[in-house]
């Protein structure tokens, strides 16, 4: 046989992937790179992406940062096909926990971040032939998780923006799905570890929520995005895949029982 070359899933896309220098960002822009696309990264500090990939300074939570990085990324590629809005931060307590400033800064970022890099996106996602765009919200956009108001109320509000959308872009030719994590083994997870009274005891409490018993790798929710934003997923729009061990919809009996 000759020595055909097998195309990979994203060959000669361009993604962007906010937030894509630590965590869930960087499993999901090493895994879309592995899968054939050009990234590039968009972090408010560039310092951790890998080297291999393309980096761009933009904080999410301010337009003309985010219009220029977009503006830097089509003029490095020419092209812009896929959008990951990855960039998040995260929120503890009840609904008087956080002040209205948190609230405002939380909701910017998790929230309108989003409108934001894909509204600055959009003219060269509606010229690409595989258009697609993948938000992460979180398993507490569907599921009440105690101590998580202002975080839960911006991940319900992904949930809602990822379906408008998806409904506004269809005949764009865009699709727009986003991924559920459940709670994954991240740097912010670590830090909200590292605070907590007794942190080995509170890794457990993690742990043993989740169905299968353990925290979710960032690599397996690389995984669900790699499978939303490729053109195998072309009948793939207004809609999420949970990566969460189950925790959203399974109702185990305890071990044993």
């Amino acid at each position: 046989m000759g020595g055909t070359e097998v195309s990979s899933a994203l060959d000669g896309l361009v993604a962007i992937v906010t937030g894509g220098a630590s965590g869930i960002g960087a499993a999901i822009a090493a895994r879309l790179h592995a899968d054939g696309a050009h990234i590039a990264v968009l972090d408010r500090d560039t310092s951790g992406a890998d080297a291999a990939l393309a980096a761009f300074t933009a904080d999410v939570s301010d337009r003309a940062s985010v219009d220029a990085a977009v503006a830097a990324v089509a003029e490095r590629f020419g092209r812009i096909d896929i959008v990951v809005n990855n960039a998040g931060v995260g929120a503890q307590g009840d609904i008087s926990a956080n002040d209205d400033d948190e609230w405002a800064r939380v909701l910017s970022i998790n929230v309108t971040g989003i409108a934001r890099v894909t509204s600055a996106a959009l003219p060269w996602l509606k010229r690409s032939p595989s258009a697609s765009v993948c938000n992460t919200a979180s398993i507490a956009s569907t599921t009440g998780l105690p101590q998580r108001a202002l975080y839960s109320a911006s991940k319900g509000a992904v949930s809602a923006l990822t379906r408008a959308m998806a409904a506004d872009h269809l005949r764009d030719g865009i699709r727009v799905n986003a991924v559920n994590p459940g709670t994954a083994d991240t740097p912010w997870v670590g830090r909200l570890l590292d605070s907590a009274a007794d942190p080995a005891a509170e890794r457990a409490a993690l742990e043993a929520r989740q169905p299968h018993g353990r925290l979710v790798s960032p690599e397996e929710v690389a995984a669900a995005v790699a499978y939303l934003v490729s053109p195998a997923a072309g009948s793939t729009t207004g809609t999420f895949i949970e990566v969460d061990g189950g925790m959203a919809q399974l109702r185990l009996r305890p071990a044993g029982s």
